[in-house]
């Protein structure tokens, strides 16, 4: 299902320092299960796949089917871990070029993660004429930049649709009794479904976070379920051969030997978002306490001709995470051309996947000469269920690395600071103060 390969790291690693942080990773295991660390009662995530049972399911599959044939575009207004699962699970499933082609399932687009007036103004451009629904995902309901997309769209929906056909087709993702958008739920008749209040944001993707999003896209999140639920047995484990264990245990000894970034890479672009959903996974719950590994990603081979020479030749405070698949979906091989004027001939007949692969192993070879570790992550395929497995193993991952770092991994108090600095400069009221501070500091009175 996934396997870790540390060989490529290979002196990086030392084997008998590798086992004394194997040690320090049981212990983070150990912490995480029994709920004995710091943010215990952010922990509803652990067990989380086991508990995504068929009721659930069902429930997200009806709205599917509610809006099948009635509705062509989902607008999913969500910022950080509210919309990255869903769309990492989307991107990496979908055909590459699905927003180009027909389908029998609506569009997915987001909105809600920027305060870009060009973006909501293209939006609404976009819903101009369409059949549109929305899944609004905010426990509070008061986050700013979701909750101004959704005041925006609500009001263009019901202007376009009338408010009786709006309430059908808005779902509000949501705390189960507290909050602004539970109240407005309450009050116009919304469909809802809850966030349970003991799991976090970027823990959130197995909940109906990510679960109704990637059910509308037309995938199957009983098998993504299933998964994730395989995962969650094999990471219980306190065996060396856990695939959390070992990823935990190397990126930690590698940081304590001055490695303090990591690069995610993959080889097949429809990964792209697993990297954009994976730093916010890290970086908000390791960076802290003047703390914590920087989490990057890359693109190979595209980025190979970008970002591939400061790999190669830059500072040496990096070390590459590759994410592989093992076996691909379609076969595609090269052709034989008679004139051969870009020499290619000598990879007639082999598939394109060949190359690739030739590709990673060239370059891990190069990077590690480079003094650049490397450490693999491999996966079957891309489908439902390995993805599921993949979520899981990197949240549980997270957990087990955040305690031997030293650091409550379930907190982010460094989010509020930009925040409250922009309510004062937007002279939100109870902020007068703190906005004639700023104001001054900026130069703006």
């Amino acid at each position: 299902m996934i396997s870790v390969n540390l060989k490529a790291a290979g002196e990086f690693i030392p084997q008998q320092l590798y086992n004394e942080y194997v040690e320090k990773a049981y212990c983070g295991l150990e912490t995480l299960l029994n709920g004995t660390g710091a943010g215990n009662d952010f922990l509803g995530w652990v067990t989380l796949p086991g508990e995504i049972d068929e009721k659930l399911v069902n429930s997200c599959n009806e709205i599917v089917e509610r809006w099948k044939g009635k509705v062509d575009v989902v607008v999913v207004v969500g910022i950080g871990g509210s919309y990255l699962g869903a769309k990492c699970a989307i991107e990496a499933l979908s055909h590459s070029f699905a927003a180009s082609m027909p389908s029998a399932f609506p569009k997915v687009v987001y909105a809600g993660h920027n305060m870009s007036e060009d973006y909501a103004a293209e939006l609404l451009e976009f819903l101009e004429g369409k059949n549109f629904a929305i899944v609004v995902i905010s426990k509070s309901g008061t986050t700013t930049e979701p909750a101004i997309a959704f005041r925006l769209l609500k009001e263009y929906l019901e202007r376009g649709f009338g408010k009786e056909v709006a309430k059908e087709r808005i779902v509000a993702v949501t705390d189960a009794a507290k909050g602004a958008l539970r109240t407005l739920a309450t009050q116009e008749g919304y469909s809802t479904f809850v966030i349970p209040d003991n799991v976090g944001g970027r823990f959130s993707v197995l909940t109906p976070v990510g679960l109704l999003p990637i059910a509308l896209a037309g995938f199957d999140i009983a098998k993504l379920a299933q998964g994730a639920r395989d995962m969650q047995k094999i990471c219980a484990e306190k065996s060396p051969e856990n695939p959390a264990i070992m990823y935990a245990a190397a990126r930690n000894l590698l940081y304590n030997s001055g490695r303090n970034i990591e690069i995610l890479v993959n080889y097949n672009p429809k990964l792209q978002y697993l990297g954009e959903w994976w730093k916010q996974l890290y970086g908000e719950s390791e960076g802290k306490d003047g703390k914590g590994i920087f989490p990057a990603s890359v693109n190979f081979s595209t980025d190979l001709h970008s970002m591939g020479q400061y790999i190669q030749e830059g500072e040496r405070t990096m070390f590459e995470t590759n994410v592989l698949v093992k076996n691909q979906s379609h076969t595609v091989k090269i052709e034989k051309d008679e004139q051969n004027l870009d020499g290619l001939n000598f990879l007639a007949g082999k598939r394109i996947e060949q190359i690739n692969k030739m590709a990673q192993l060239g370059t891990r070879l190069a990077h590690t000469d480079g003094g650049v570790p490397n450490l693999e992550i491999e996966i079957d395929k891309i489908d439902e269920y390995n993805v599921g497995g993949l979520f899981y193993m990197f949240e549980i991952a997270c957990g087990i690395s955040g305690y031997m770092l030293g650091v409550n991994p379930f907190n982010q108090p460094g989010v509020e600071a930009y925040k409250k600095n922009m309510f004062a400069l937007l002279d939100k009221p109870g902020h007068e103060e703190a906005s004639k501070a700023i104001k001054e500091r900026l130069g703006l009175q």
